[in-house]
């Protein structure tokens, strides 16, 4: 009994350093793991180090035992599992499920603050903002009273996030950044209340493309990063966090978050799967790998989520047609966001086929849509097509006017990607009358476009400054020139075919450090894998 007590103990101060491999040895030793202790600690361990099946596992026993001897730990167990399962899996019957074994369980306990915490769960797998506000307004009440930090904070952002649904924007935001500001200020005692603050903004900020706070807070995520990992474990927030990497342009590391969200989600139900594919389809798109893009979401056409990326995938690759019928057949059943994006797609395809009074009637549809919300984003996407459609009907200077403003909009947004994109339509509506400072907006477009990785951009602005008679030799993918000296080091070593843990170790730098920097040469050799890049590397060397 000593020796499981003393290892317990050294699994307990091992996640509290966040040393998830140490804590995973420990709690999964010889006796140790038979415990109900050790079992909790066993799932937390290998939650943190991204094997979803294995913690919820350990999870699920760790409540029969706890259910048997400690009823008030058994709550926890099942609030962890109700609000993991939703987060992970996307399954909403298995998440209400463990809300109401928590509640009735903590019933049994008859401790308020256990109460409090199990109401959390049940607020957590409801569809009733209302009622969600409502439980966690009275879970607030009860942890301020007796100094509950960790519910206080989770209680803050869980009501945050439903004054947001109901359509409280600025009052729910700012529950949002006060609970996440007091979890990184080390208010609570769980790197847990970290994960669930951070994860609820980052989800609530992609629904509301409010990507400059996601960035500003990211941020200040730094140091606990550095020392616990990245917080966006569920499969749902991982893949807003790629989502918000790709629309501000750090495509490597929405790289490597984006392939761990697919990964995350691949025994999740179909509409986690969905949302992990589309934001991954969404920067091949922006790499100009359409055929890629398409493949990902073979399977998922009817999901809300993916038809806005497949509607720009049909007619990226000039199927304007196919594009057309999607959008047509879905706008009646979407949220204003992915809306304004199939609107502007559905502008782009009119355009494409001369029916420039159809743009002009998408254009005042998206902008009517504008002043019914407060989203910079779809004010961004009206301005751009009200910008379009003006100058196919001849209107240099009030396109310009339109598009000035869209570029202001995405630039205030932090997307440099569409940014860009803005830049070229401002070049070809100037171009014909004032076409020095056009020539200057389309290189500024083509040195973004290089600079992200965007190909077919870029291809497009430097034909469009060939034919404007400026010279316009594409950088193109300038292969190992590209990379830095570590990246160099790290593709010498992986070319070895070693993974990422004996990488880390031959170069003395984390496991974390040599992700990013796979993620990056990828990227920047526009190879799909790591075997294309030490073949890449063969080539060269031949």
């Amino acid at each position: 009994m000593e020796e499981i007590s003393g290892l317990l103990a050294a699994g307990e101060k091992a996640l509290g350093d966040g040393d998830w491999v140490a804590a995973r040895s420990a709690f999964g030793s010889d006796g140790v793991s038979e415990t109900a202790e050790g079992l909790a600690g066993l799932g937390n361990a290998q939650w943190w180090l991204g094997d979803t099946r294995a913690a919820f596992s350990c999870w699920e026993r760790a409540y029969a035992l706890f259910r048997r001897s400690n009823p008030a730990e058994a709550v926890f167990m099942a609030l962890g599992l109700s609000l993991l399962y939703d987060a992970n899996y996307g399954d909403r019957a298995a998440a209400q499920g463990w809300a109401s074994r928590a509640v009735r369980v903590a019933a049994e306990v008859g401790d308020p603050v256990i109460s409090a915490w199990a109401s959390l769960a049940r607020a957590g797998s409801a569809d009733d903002a209302a009622n969600v506000a409502a439980w966690c307004e009275a879970a607030y009440g009860v942890a301020a009273e007796v100094g509950d930090r960790d519910l206080e904070l989770c209680a803050l952002s869980m009501w945050g996030s439903a004054l947001i649904n109901l359509g409280q924007v600025i009052e729910g935001t700012a529950l949002l950044d006060e609970a996440l500001a007091g979890a990184l200020g080390g208010e609570g005692a769980r790197p847990d209340t970290v994960v669930l603050t951070s994860c609820l903004l980052m989800r609530s900020c992609v629904r509301g493309a409010d990507f400059l706070r996601v960035v500003q807070w990211t941020r200040s995520l730094d140091s606990f990063m550095e020392r616990y990992g990245c917080p966006y474990l569920h499969a749902t927030c991982r893949a807003s966090y790629g989502a918000v990497l790709v629309s501000t342009g750090d495509w490597p590391r929405a790289e490597i978050e984006l392939t761990a969200a697919v990964e995350l989600a691949r025994d999740a139900l179909p509409a986690v799967q969905a949302e992990a594919a589309a934001f991954l389809a969404d920067l091949r798109l922006g790499q100009g790998r359409v055929g890629e893009a398409r493949r990902l979401l073979t399977g998922f056409e009817d999901r809300t989520v993916v038809r806005p990326v497949l509607a720009a995938a049909y007619l990226a690759a000039g199927e304007v047609a196919m594009a057309v019928s999607l959008i047509r057949r879905q706008l009646d059943d979407t949220t204003p966001l992915e809306e304004a994006r199939l609107r502007e797609v559905l502008g782009a395809a009119c355009l494409a086929t001369g029916d420039v009074a159809g743009a002009v009637a998408e254009a005042e549809r998206l902008s009517d849509l504008g002043t019914t919300t407060d989203s910079g984003l779809i004010a961004a996407r009206a301005a751009r097509l009200c910008g379009r459609a003006l100058l196919a009907q001849g209107k240099s200077r009030e396109s310009v006017a339109r598009l000035t403003a869209a570029q202001t909009w995405f630039g205030l947004l932090e997307m440099p990607l569409e940014v860009a994109r803005t830049r070229m339509m401002l070049a070809h509506a100037m171009c014909s009358y004032d076409p020095a400072p056009a020539v200057a907006e389309a290189r500024i477009a083509l040195a973004v476009f290089e600079d992200l990785g965007a190909s077919a951009d870029a291809d497009a602005a430097a034909a469009w400054l060939r034919a404007a008679g400026a010279t316009a030799a594409r950088s193109g993918p300038r292969g190992l020139g590209l990379l830095t000296k570590r990246e160099l080091d790290v593709l010498a070593v992986l070319a070895e075919g070693l993974p990422n843990p004996e990488i880390a170790a031959r170069l003395y730098i984390s496991r974390r450090t040599v992700e990013h920097h796979v993620a990056s040469i990828l990227s920047k050799l526009g190879v799909r894998n790591r075997t294309e890049a030490a073949a890449y590397l063969t080539q060269v060397h031949e």
